[in-house]
């Protein structure tokens, strides 16, 4: 119906733009209250919601009992729901768009539900409806009393698709949008909770239930996720990582300690929470230590990575970062910060060879500076010993210093990887296939070796008359169209 005709039939009628975005945040706000009822929720087009409740039903009170308390709830939060109950998705995506609010099929009754409902139970496009009509096919009976090939030739292999998913013929997988944790506990409330403390009160009373799962398996979890449910539908995950396996609940109550504490201010408690639940999403093999005479089990790693996990739950997954090692040789590349928490370190091969290292004074790694910087920082240098001396003096921060002394220079080029073959433009008509090829080697070495004296670097360890050290570089050679660039990587003093 048009806008103007539905004014005039109703004046007062209110008319809003659609928000597909939004609609659609809200289906998926939806489907994570329903998480409440099964992990396994899939998104259904637009306006719909598959739950497989596969050996949930009996922890609501069976099918009956938890379907009238699903719609009941959704009916509480201001929604008008339908919602239907079979053994397939087809049958139970029927039940609940064309039938009583609440159908339940029992397994074996699906051909006999659909024979006399309209095409679009079968959820076929308008234009296969629209072809199956045209020929007097208006109902899933008359469809089921057809020959199968005639309609596949005609109609396409979807329409048998749909009807034996339907049917239970055929398996229809639904995926859910969120990963399912391998184990989880929950507690579900009889009076709402909203204080951070009686979470954190109920934090350790879950893990405790976590840990006898965890113990049976022989495994410590690296991922926990507690999950907060609204009253009025909203829900609210706090995710803590643990830097090794935990199934300790005193450990887990501390991590989600710092978490909840830091989320204080934005933690939003609404009317309360009805059902909080503890999951585990990554899990390892956990070996108990042996304790010694005196008691303690627990190392001093152990103790530091217990560390830094509370203070990456209270500050933040950057709060600590620890160097990893990088394979190039220039100074601001040859390391980078990462976040501490992350995966174990990868184990070396056992028949690995052992290099040996001299420690020779003629073999000592170069003298670095106390500071490098993150980004080499350009500096002025007017007057340099050309063409490989140190400069005489140069200005960093609009302040000149004058070089007392300087030591190098000490040569560092780039990775010879990181230079790809550069594009060789050749006009190519006329000449042999031998020429060719030459003039095409010539032109990519010496664009390699102007691109290798480009980005060069010479460093200096240099000194000024005040007694500040800095470690400078020029990066590329003196040639006749260019000249080199100069930089300072770091102080000493």
């Amino acid at each position: 119906m048009g806008i103007a005709d539905a004014r005039a039939m109703y004046p007062a009628i209110e008319i809003v733009a659609e928000d597909v975005e939004a609609d659609r945040r809200l289906l998926e706000a939806l489907a994570d209250w329903c998480d409440r009822y099964t992990p396994l929720v899939a998104l259904d087009g637009r306006d719909g919601l598959f739950l497989d409740i596969t050996g949930c039903a009996h922890l609501f009170g069976g099918e009956e009992a938890m379907l009238d308390g699903l719609l009941a709830s959704f009916f509480e939060q201001g929604f008008r729901t339908r919602a239907g109950i079979a053994s397939t998705p087809g049958a139970a995506w029927a039940a609940a768009r064309f039938s009583l609010p609440g159908k339940i099929l029992q397994e074996g009754d699906e051909c006999a539900f659909l024979e006399s409902l309209p095409l679009a139970a079968l959820r076929l496009e308008t234009r296969t409806i629209a072809s199956l009509e045209s020929v007097g096919l208006r109902s899933v009976g008359t469809v089921l009393a057809a020959p199968r090939a005639p309609l596949a030739r005609r109609f396409g292999a979807m329409l048998l698709l749909r009807l034996d998913q339907a049917l239970g013929e055929v398996e229809e997988v639904i995926s859910p949008r969120l990963p399912v944790a391998p184990f989880s506990v929950e507690r579900q409330l009889a009076e709402p909770i909203g204080l951070i403390e009686d979470i954190e009160r109920l934090v350790p009373q879950l893990a405790r239930s976590l840990k006898r799962d965890l113990e049976r398996r022989g495994e410590g979890a690296r991922l926990f996720a507690l999950l907060l449910f609204r009253v009025d539908g909203a829900v609210t995950r706090i995710a803590a990582r643990a830097s090794l396996p935990l199934r300790e609940p005193v450990a887990i109550a501390r991590l989600f300690g710092e978490r909840l504490a830091a989320l204080s201010d934005a933690l939003d408690p609404g009317y309360g929470f009805d059902l909080v639940r503890l999951s585990a999403f990554e899990t390892a093999a956990l070996d108990t230590p042996q304790a010694d005479l005196g008691g303690g089990a627990v190392a001093a790693s152990e103790d530091v990575a217990l560390f830094s996990d509370r203070v990456r739950a209270r500050l933040g997954r950057t709060a600590m970062l620890k160097p990893l090692l990088a394979e190039s040789h220039l100074p601001e590349r040859a390391a980078s910060l990462v976040p501490a928490a992350g995966d174990p370190p990868e184990r070396k091969a056992p028949d690995a060879p052992r290099r040996s290292v001299d420690f020779s004074p003629s073999r000592r790694a170069p003298e670095r500076p106390l500071r490098l910087f993150s980004r080499p920082e350009p500096i002025d240098v007017p007057v340099t010993e050309v063409p490989e001396g140190p400069p005489l003096n140069f200005r960093w921060r609009r302040a000149m210093h004058r070089v007392a002394r300087a030591e190098g220079p000490e040569r560092i080029a780039p990775e010879w990887w990181l230079h790809g073959k550069p594009e060789v433009k050749a006009d190519e008509i006329g000449k042999d296939e031998e020429r060719r090829e030459a003039e095409r080697e010539e032109a990519e070495r010496e664009a390699v070796a102007a691109e290798t004296a480009r980005t060069t670097r010479d460093y200096f360890r240099v000194e000024d008359t005040d007694g500040h050290r800095f470690w400078i570089y020029r990066e590329g050679l003196y040639r006749k169209d260019a000249a080199p660039r100069w930089y300072l990587q770091g102080v000493s003093a």
